[in-house]
């Protein structure tokens, strides 16, 4: 099964708003971990809560994640201002369509950023959202297994 996210980039912070505000997205939608934040690592960059900041002057942002841990959880809980999806099963898209329901919002209004295809770009393809693949944003300081792993998944992504 080959992917073709609707943007490549090297991290969220590539990610075009002027763009995404002309293309009509009114809300973004992100992966946790890896992708706004270290793998399990419950807190935000001081850079990466300034660029959400910014962010949220033009957009609606949410977090969707797979993530099960109830520790986990809270303490992003405690760290953001803005809604959060837990326990999502990407790329399944039944919990997070019931999400942006409640939200009212429309899935071609929305971009999904993730960092992995085979969850995050596949779920926001079945939505119907804009997608955006990201790398890791740790991938200078990832394992080398880490990395030949994401390389193996990256081969669905057609460029």
């Amino acid at each position: 099964m080959f992917l073709k996210p609707d943007y490549n980039l090297k991290s969220i912070y590539e990610i075009n708003l002027e763009e995404l505000k002309s293309l009509g997205i009114k809300a973004i939608l992100f992966d946790l971990d890896s992708t706004l934040m270290a793998s399990k690592s419950g807190y935000y960059t001081e850079e990466t809560q300034k660029w959400l900041n910014n962010v949220r002057e033009n957009f609606f942002i949410a977090v969707i994640s797979n993530n099960k841990n109830p520790n986990y959880i809270q303490k992003v809980r405690d760290i953001s201002n803005f809604p959060l999806l837990f326990d999502a099963g990407k790329p399944r898209i039944s919990r997070t369509k019931k999400f942006l329901k409640n939200y009212d919002l429309n899935p071609k209004e929305c971009a999904f950023v993730g960092d992995r295809p085979l969850t995050d770009v596949l779920c926001g393809k079945l939505l119907g959202c804009k997608t955006i693949l990201v790398d890791s944003i740790t991938a200078d300081t990832e394992k080398t297994i880490v990395r030949f792993v994401r390389a193996l998944e990256k081969l669905s992504v057609r460029k």
